[in-house]
């Protein structure tokens, strides 16, 4: 038998079940989910109705992720799934789906920062650059250039939740494309009180597994 997308089979409202008036038909069919995993990219065409052309992700690795309260997107690495509302089982499998909690690298993001407000993006990668001796001497810049810094430093305000984040060199974002659909794993990164939430059902799911 075929997965079909009708509820004929279904019993009704009221517990009653529905009479068979015919059998299954092309345009109901349903297929196989795509479960896309962490690895090296593999994304399959199905060919659908009409001629149209459904790109099935099996493996992703990467994807493009929008820093919304800073206007910007980079392509960056997913590291892992971290949560999942539907299904505990995704997380474990690292099944990459729509709306998944995941953890991307933060690199890009944070060379952007750096380079935008040419100042570092938190304390603890300024001390570190300066343990490494990697803070060099000002950079000679214009006095329109040094200006336009100046008064992006004064608008240079930081998420203390993302600052964290930021050190430890992963972020948290959502998937908001269907791997399974377009072959692709888009989304954001998670800021303020879509971010405290989350964290707060994360910190919830490790408590139940101790």
């Amino acid at each position: 038998m075929g997965i079909t997308r009708t509820s004929r089979d279904k019993r009704s409202a009221t517990g009653a079940q529905r009479a068979h008036y015919r059998k299954k038909r092309k345009f109901e069919l349903g297929r196989q989910a795509a479960n896309t995993k962490l690895g090296p990219k593999r994304v399959h065409s199905v060919r659908t109705r009409g001629g149209n052309v459904k790109y099935r992700a099996l493996r992703l690795e990467s994807g493009n992720f929008a820093w919304g309260s800073e206007s910007v997107t980079k392509k960056t690495r997913i590291i892992g799934v971290s949560y999942n509302a539907t299904n505990n089982e995704l997380v474990r499998t690292n099944t990459l789906v729509k709306s998944a909690i995941i953890q991307v690298d933060a690199t890009p993001f944070r060379q952007w920062y750096e380079t935008h407000y040419a100042q570092p993006i938190s304390k603890k990668t300024a001390a570190k650059a300066a343990a490494e001796g990697a803070v060099q001497a000002d950079v000679k810049r214009s006095k329109h250039v040094q200006r336009t810094l100046d008064a992006r430093k004064k608008e240079a305000k930081l998420d203390t939740l993302l600052e964290s984040q930021f050190s430890a060199g992963r972020l948290y974002a959502v998937v908001a494309s269907r791997p399974g659909q377009s072959g692709r794993a888009d989304g954001y990164i998670l800021e303020g009180q879509e971010l405290a939430f989350y964290l707060r059902k994360l910190h919830a799911s490790k408590g139940q597994k101790h």
